[in-house]
């Protein structure tokens, strides 16, 4: 049983290798130690069909070296705990593809015994039946089922026993894949096998006891390897869209990619690239499918895109590979190879004489390279003719043209034709080309038109000495006409001339002083005054000039000091000093530097010393008393020209520079103090004596006809607090006696119409307000009484006007009669006056006006006029007059 199972693991190989132009030849499976050591020979390969001279052998696994001889030893000691270790070989020489085989190691593990001479005794341990692991081809094609293995367990020799299979492509899905025949352990494949479907089956094998169905050895488990077999062509993958720029050698295009379904540690998918067209332009690098340019001749303006077709082929590319085509679309990137070039060989213009900012041609190019790039926009630029800056060029945004202005005005009579030189080029630089920026001749021809004078220069310049006398010529200022050159009918004409300082002959130009010209004015800057002048010929053309007078200084300002300086004392009482400082609006030798010389009389308290060319020093010669103090100085520049100024210097104690603030005591003797309480006494005695009036009411009101109303004060009611005044008075006011010796109650002055609603003007100061007006009284019942009837109510009659009334008291009727002869006298008075005409102007006449009309801010004008309004009005206390206003206030407060 030993027997077949050593022979089950030797028979189950995986021939990897291929017959190749350099191969490899050995055995596949190999028995190793369960621990390899280092160094150990674990087997021999043989190189079949190679170049020794170029034999490179080598192994993928870094635990083994092969030798030069095909010796494969292990570098490190190596466990064999699974059982299995499997790794690949490979040869290659430069004659061309080289070959690859499997090794597997297998671990033959021995148990050592001795017998009783103490000699070993070799015997295979028992040991868990299970081959390694099987390697079955696809695509193989029968028949089937097809024999692959026997499995047999060790439980065989002493037991009946039969096998049964499970796993994945047993009696699992896909079922059936492989069968085992129960009896004698034969599996067996009953298909074709599909690695790129399943590569590998795992299968569990159990013996069991043909009597008990009882397990006789553990379950087995093992593996069916599916060996790759070259069924499956490489294809392109990505997108095949590469780009390049033109007329350049050597440069990358790309990278095409393949892929395959094959096994990728064989041969089935080891690719070779390569073009079937356009190879006069590109290359391809057969295993990295890299493609590059051969040549500079790619022209995009020829062609833009070239459509190459390539081809990749497994097996390395050799005898029998599968293959497969794909065509790549490679895209010409523009370079600036091409410049701008002119539709013609030269252009002219025409352009009228002073016009400017016009467009007068367009200058159109032609460009292969891409539109609406750096390679193709144009940009113009003017290499000749332009040194004035008379032109500029643009470029149309829309068409690629060039636009040429005219920026200045041209002068035909200076020029007549300009000859301009424009180049056109790119935004970016010529590339892959040989070729230049080219330039065109532009021929500008100027048209004569009719214009106004010129002045002659533009801005003339005149010097002149402040002061002049007024009718002096200062100089003349003329124009001519640009066609004749003579000046013949132009008039001159001032513009501006802020201080009118000069007068100009219309008819010759001639510039005359006309008044006193002032260097130091603020109408002179930098010693420079502007005038502008304008030139008119006989066709009402103009031209505009300006003349610049340079005003020469003279000496008519002399140097001035401060009116007013604070010398501040010394705190330990040294004489003190302080800097007179010079101003002189002349310039030098007119002004600085100054000499300040001080009277002869002032000499013994004061002296002076020159500081600096534009201030001295004033210091005191002797102790002066605080306050302020007239110092007379001479002060002359350096022509001598000055005269004596009076400083007045103010000697104080001082803080920053400031006078501090006198500090004094007043002391008032018994009649300071009596000074002061007079007024505050005078005032008491005031208000007592306006209190004692307010306070007195006198029994009668005895009113006398002078026969005149002015100066008649009337008691009246007041709106509050009036605890003082006859409230009596009030009625009396209010009541009115007719013709009829009827006495009657009126209602408020707003509505009783007076006078056929005639303005009634005041009457000795006082308006009718002061007869019997008081706001807030309407009377709705009005009744009439005549002297009879009111005695017969008795001491008790009342008379009802908006709540208020009159009683007799007891038998005395004195305030009726009084009122009633004061009425009469009235009434008569207002009669009186009413038939008077506008031809007495006395201030006691009442006077009729006449209606103002609409809009009047015043209203009208009499004194009486707010009787017809809605509202009363009390301006009329605003013109009672101060005394009246303070007994008001007294008795107010009262």
């Amino acid at each position: 049983m030993a027997n077949v199972l050593t022979f089950t693991f030797l028979f189950a190989v995986s021939l990897t290798s291929r017959v190749e132009s350099c191969s490899i030849s050995s055995s596949p499976y190999v028995l190793v130690p369960q621990t390899i050591p280092a160094g150990y020979q674990v087997t021999k390969v043989t190189a079949v069909g190679c170049d020794p001279n170029s034999l490179r052998l080598t192994v993928k696994d870094p635990s083994f070296a092969v030798q030069g001889d095909g010796a494969l030893t292990a570098l490190t000691p190596v466990s064999m705990a699974f059982g299995e270790r499997t790794f690949s070989v490979s040869a290659q020489d430069d004659n061309g593809p080289g070959g690859e085989m499997e090794v597997h190691l297998v671990c033959q593990e021995t148990q050592k015994k001795t017998n009783q001479n103490g000699e070993v005794l070799l015997k295979r341990t028992k040991r868990r039946w299970g081959p390694a692991p099987i390697n079955i081809r696809e695509n193989d094609q029968g028949p089937f089922p097809k024999f692959v293995e026997t499995l047999v367990s060790d439980s065989a020799v002493n037991h009946s026993v039969f096998y049964t299979l499970s796993g994945y492509g047993a009696a699992d899905s896909p079922f059936e894949v492989f069968i085992l025949d129960e009896d004698n352990g034969d599996l067996s494949v009953t298909r074709a096998l599909d690695r790129e479907e399943i590569s590998i089956y795992t299968l569990k094998v159990s013996a069991k006891d043909k009597t008990t169905h009882q397990e006789r050895d553990e379950p087995l488990n093992f593996q069916i390897v599916v060996d790759d077999d070259n069924d499956n062509a490489p294809e392109f993958k990505g997108l095949l869209q590469l780009s390049v720029s033109e007329q350049t050698k050597g440069a990358v295009v790309g990278m095409v990619q393949a892929a395959d379904r094959d096994d990728q540690n064989t041969d089935h998918a080891k690719f070779q690239f390569r073009l079937l067209s356009h190879t006069a332009y590109f290359n391809i690098n057969p295993e990295t499918g890299v493609i590059t340019t051969i040549a500079n001749t790619l022209d995009r303006e020829t062609e833009d895109k070239h459509m190459v077709t390539i081809e990749v082929k497994d097996l390395k590319g050799t005898e029998g590979g599968l293959s497969n085509t794909a065509t790549a679309t490679i895209a010409l990137l523009d370079i600036n190879d091409n410049p701008p070039t002119f539709t013609k060989t030269a252009y002219t213009a025409t352009v009228p004489e002073n016009e400017k900012d016009k467009l007068i041609l367009r200058i159109p190019v032609e460009d292969k390279d891409l539109p609406d790039t750096p390679n193709w926009i144009s940009k113009f630029v003017i290499r000749k003719g332009n040194e004035n800056g008379d032109f500029r060029i643009e470029r149309d945004p829309k068409t690629n043209d060039g636009l040429l202005y005219v920026a200045k005005p041209l002068n035909y009579e200076k020029s007549k034709n300009v000859k301009l030189e424009i180049l056109a080029r790119n935004q970016a630089e010529l590339n892959g080309t040989t070729a230049q920026w080219l330039s065109v001749p532009v021929d500008v021809a100027v048209t004569d038109v009719d214009e106004g004078p010129e002045f002659s220069p533009l801005n003339m310049r005149i010097k002149v000495k402040e002061n002049t006398p007024n009718g002096t010529v200062i100089g003349t200022y003329k124009a001519l006409d640009p066609e004749t050159q003579k000046s013949d009918g132009i008039m001159y004409y001032k513009i501006s001339d802020p201080g009118m300082w000069v007068n100009l002959d219309k008819n010759t130009g001639e510039l005359k002083v006309a008044n006193t010209i002032d260097r130091e004015s603020d109408l002179v800057q930098d010693g420079l005054y502007n005038i502008s002048v304008r030139a008119v010929d006989s066709s009402t053309k103009s031209g505009v000039g300006m003349v610049t007078l340079v005003i020469e200084d003279v000496n008519d300002n002399q140097p001035v000091i401060p009116s007013h300086l604070v010398l501040c004392e010394d705190k330990t009482d040294q004489l003190g000093s302080v800097l007179v400082v010079a101003e002189d609006r002349d310039l030098s030798p007119f002004s600085s530097p100054f000499s300040f010389n001080l009277l002869p009389e002032y000499k013994d308290a004061w002296s002076v010393e020159l500081f600096n060319a534009t201030a001295a020093t004033l210091k005191q010669v002797q102790k002066l008393p605080r306050g302020m103090h007239e110092v007379p100085l001479i002060v002359k520049d350096l022509q001598g020209f000055g005269e004596k100024q009076t400083v007045k210097v103010t000697i104080c104690q001082c803080q920053n520079g400031v006078c501090m603030a006198k500090k004094s005591g007043v002391a008032l003797g018994p009649m300071g103090a009596l000074a002061l309480f007079l007024p505050l006494l005078l005032l008491l005695l005031l208000f007592l004596v306006l209190a004692l009036f307010c306070l007195t009411k006198p029994d009668k009101i005895e009113l006398e006809d002078a026969g005149y109303g002015a100066g008649i004060l009337l008691p009246s009611n007041t709106e509050a607090p009036g605890e003082e005044v006859d409230s009596s008075l009030i009625i009396g006011t209010s009541m009115g006696i007719d013709q009829a010796g009827k006495s009657s109650i009126k209602g408020s002055t707003a509505n009783m119409g007076w006078l056929q609603n005639k303005s009634m003007s005041t009457m000795g100061g006082q308006s009718m307000h002061d007869f019997g007006y008081q706001t807030g009284m309407t009377t709705t019942n009005v009744e009439e009484f005549s002297s009879g009837q009111y005695g017969q109510y008795g001491q008790y009659g009342q008379l009802l006007g908006n709540g208020m009334e009159y009683r007799e008291h007891g038998q005395d009727n004195t305030f009726y009669e009084t009122y009633r002869t004061n009425e009469l006298i009235l009434q008569q008075k207002i009669f009186s006056m009413g038939t008077e005409g506008e031809e007495r102007f006395a201030e006691d006449v009442i006077h009729s006006y006449k209606f103002e009309g609409a809009g009047s801010d015043a209203g009208s004008v009499g004194c009486c006029s707010d009787y017809g309004g809605e509202k009363e009005s009390f301006a009329f206390l605003d013109s009672l007059g101060p005394k009246f206003k303070s007994l008001a206030d007294v008795c107010t407060k009262s």
